[in-house]
């Protein structure tokens, strides 16, 4: 086997280690066959419902065309997961919330250790159950209906329990791919769902380039090397990160008198990584899923009319909307990851200092400072990322990614170096591992 010698494995050696290492490949196995097993669920129709009806209805664009692209296509399938991961996600968005407000919570995160987290876990899943039965019953009741075969109280309650059980089971299997497999689960399932709607948006694109004007061509080429400028910025920031000099102090073991060492404590410039633009995303779709129930509730169709009109990704509003969401949760779940003055207490306690920074107060100042700034800048770009492809999408009228195009960019590149990243940690604990058996 080709065993590179920097820090860094080769793609050879990624490569090798993929087919031939018994552990790495089961992983990966693993991860393959469970997102398989859930796109293919999503062809498992729900009983009672007119489908070809609903697939006419949702195709033809507004609300439902949105929720459709979002959840990947599951919603005009009218299949078992078709509320997919979206109740996990709200459900972890509600507990994070939570989380940073209720100091019992916040307790148990942080001070409780693997127990604290798993029952944050468990409590999470409970939420998400919860949520599920609440998007199923106003799904069934509100949108599907209309198209029902046998309208009524028990066609309600089996479609409530035939979704719930199914999106159960998605987020058992995303909690899975992170426990055997490989990368983030509900990162994946996001990455799917996303995956599973390019071709069709690809080919509508193709389309469009073959009967439009000169004009329109134009604009596809211009938004194709928007997304190009983006995919490499997105790259960079990713992989970006801020090194902080620190110095440890002379130690004196027996006769030995060991100097002083220097090394570097890295901050990345998103720490986040893909989560603020899922959580922004998330929370954006909660309107659009709400307002059909509200206007027949209230017997105001102008509601549903109005949140399909402000609501759409080519509105002011709604990007508007989503740079605030997606600054938010940025500076939030840089909180998370990083807290300052933990970070100031072991560094007192390894015999660390910052170079002209005093340990203790100043230490965990200096770093909220430079944090501050870094998740600033790394939340400006992500909103750039997400708006300005759908602004180029309006300027030059090529409509075909709805949208959806910046978002999905996104994950799907930040997805993707996450994943990269762990097969990379695989290959090189194999490596180690290789050389301790030599």
């Amino acid at each position: 086997m080709v065993v590179s010698r920097g820090k860094n494995p080769s793609a050879q050696e990624t490569f090798l280690q993929m087919a031939q290492a018994a552990g790495l490949r089961s992983r990966l196995l693993v991860t393959l066959g469970l997102l398989v097993l859930v796109r293919l669920g999503m062809y498992i129709p729900v009983p009672g419902i007119d489908r070809a009806a609903f697939s006419q209805e949702v195709q033809g664009g507004g609300v439902l065309g949105f929720l459709d692209i979002f959840v990947g296509g599951g919603l005009s399938l009218l299949g078992i997961f078709a509320l997919g991961i979206l109740p996990f996600i709200n459900a972890s968005i509600i507990m994070q919330l939570l989380t940073a407000a209720i100091p019992q919570l916040e307790d148990l995160q942080k001070n409780e250790g693997e127990a604290g987290r798993r029952k944050i876990s468990q409590i999470t899943r409970y939420v998400a159950l919860g949520w599920a039965i609440l998007q199923s019953t106003l799904l069934s009741s509100f949108l599907l209906m209309p198209f029902a075969e046998n309208p009524g109280l028990p066609f309600v309650i089996q479609t409530v329990i035939t979704l719930t059980a199914g999106s159960m089971f998605v987020m058992w299997v995303g909690e899975l791919i992170t426990e055997r497999g490989v990368g983030n689960g509900a990162s994946l399932l996001i990455f799917l769902n996303i995956v599973s709607t390019l071709p069709r948006l690809l080919g509508q694109t193709i389309d469009l380039a073959q009967t439009g004007s000169r004009e329109t061509v134009g604009g596809i080429i211009i938004l194709s090397l928007v997304f190009l400028a983006m995919i490499v910025g997105i790259v960079f920031v990713q992989e970006g990160t801020r090194r902080i000099p620190i110095v440890s102090a002379r130690r004196q073991v027996g006769r030995k008198l060991y100097l002083e060492k220097s090394n570097y404590l890295p901050l990345r410039l998103n720490q986040g990584g893909v989560m603020p633009i899922i959580f922004a995303s998330a929370v954006l779709v909660l309107p659009l899923q709400a307002a059909p129930s509200i206007a027949n509730a209230f017997s105001s169709p102008g509601i549903a009319e109005f949140v399909a009109r402000y609501f759409r990704p080519t509105s002011v509003l709604y990007n508007v909307l989503y740079l605030l969401m997606i600054l938010f949760f940025s500076y939030f779940y840089a909180s998370l990851v990083v807290n300052p003055e933990d970070m100031s207490r072991n560094l007192k306690k390894m015999g660390a200092s910052i170079p002209g920074i005093r340990p203790g107060k100043a230490t965990s100042d200096y770093i909220g400072r430079v944090l501050n700034r870094l998740t600033f800048l790394g939340a400006i770009f992500l909103s750039l990322v997400a708006v300005v492809p759908s602004l180029v999408e309006s300027a030059t009228r090529v409509q075909t990614f709805q949208g959806l195009g910046a978002t999905s960019l996104l994950i799907l590149v930040g997805v993707a170096i996450d994943t990269a990243k762990q097969i990379q940690t695989y290959v090189i604990s194999q490596r180690y591992e290789g050389m301790v058996k030599q």
